[in-house]
């Protein structure tokens, strides 16, 4: 049981149930349960710890992206799992659907949102954010010289994008991409411009460019080649915390400190000096 991580292995010691993909890892006093596939709908979906909106947040869904749901309960909660990283946790199924976007518009944008009209004084349906996905809805429109692009939104309802949200993105640099994340507020296990915690952040500007990258700090720095010296984009661990580096002494990182994305010189200042005493090493993503 040991070699079980809560995380991404579905198991409940407690109710003796468990996803059959361990089958074979646990003992036939658990009931095993097919995962089924699902998505996170037009809104980003906050998973839990527990299913109790008062438990910590510990990762987010973003619009879109695909799910594996494990269990739907009774009560309006869902124990599902994000696909991508296989990161658990427990979601409000109200913001979970069936269907995968049709048609998908990968968005490009840090924040954006869907007006109702193709017109930005139209009242707001919803965010969006870098890494979402939604469902193209027709042919574009312009209004002012701004291109428009309907899109599908929750419960029926159509909207309208800025064609600028789903332009393609520069030759992959994550380093780059985090740095437009500046001042972006601190969430504990958020994943978006509109607030993230440290292994979000990495896990963010690498995902974009088709870099996948685990949750949590300590799987990253696992899933890593380690590395003496960093470079640009290479990421820098310590207790809890990852950051991404801009050359071989500055650092980008969404921290608790700042309560925001914000730049460091490791071994400079109060908090760099702090940094440079608990660092444990650098990893460099090798593909």
């Amino acid at each position: 049981m040991n070699e079980l991580d809560p995380r991404i292995h579905a198991y409940d010691d407690t109710g003796r149930l468990a996803e059959t993909a361990l089958l074979g890892r646990l003992d036939q006093s658990f009931t095993f349960v097919e995962p089924t596939l699902a998505w996170t709908g037009p809104a980003r979906l906050s998973l839990h710890a527990r299913p109790d909106l008062t438990s910590p947040q510990v990762t987010e869904a973003l619009p879109g992206e695909a799910l594996e749901v494990v269990v739907r309960r009774a009560d309006g909660w869902a124990w599902l799992r994000t696909r991508a990283d296989g990161y658990l946790g427990f979601a409000r199924t109200a913001g979970v659907v069936a269907h995968a976007p049709a048609d998908p518009l990968a968005v490009t944008a840090l924040r954006g949102h869907v007006y109702a009209q193709p017109s930005i004084k139209s009242p707001l349906v919803s965010e969006l954010c870098l890494g979402a996905q939604v469902s193209a809805a027709g042919d574009e429109v312009t209004e002012h010289g701004r291109r428009w692009r309907p899109v599908e939104g929750g419960g029926g309802n159509g909207g309208w994008v800025q064609a600028v949200c789903f332009e393609p993105l520069p030759d992959a640099d994550p380093a780059a991409l985090a740095l437009r994340f500046l001042a972006a507020p601190y969430v504990w296990g958020g994943r978006s411009a509109w607030g993230l915690d440290c292994s979000g952040l990495a896990q963010l500007v690498f995902g974009v460019f088709g870099q996948r990258l685990p949750r949590d700090a300590d799987q990253q720095q696992a899933a890593l080649t380690v590395v003496d010296s960093a470079r640009r984009s290479d990421l820098a661990f310590f207790p809890g915390h990852v950051g991404i580096m801009l050359d071989g002494k500055k650092m980008v990182h969404a921290n608790a400190g700042w309560m925001a994305v914000s730049v460091e010189t490791l071994g400079e200042g109060e908090y760099g000096k702090r940094l440079q005493a608990e660092l444990l090493g650098f990893g460099r993503w090798e593909a």
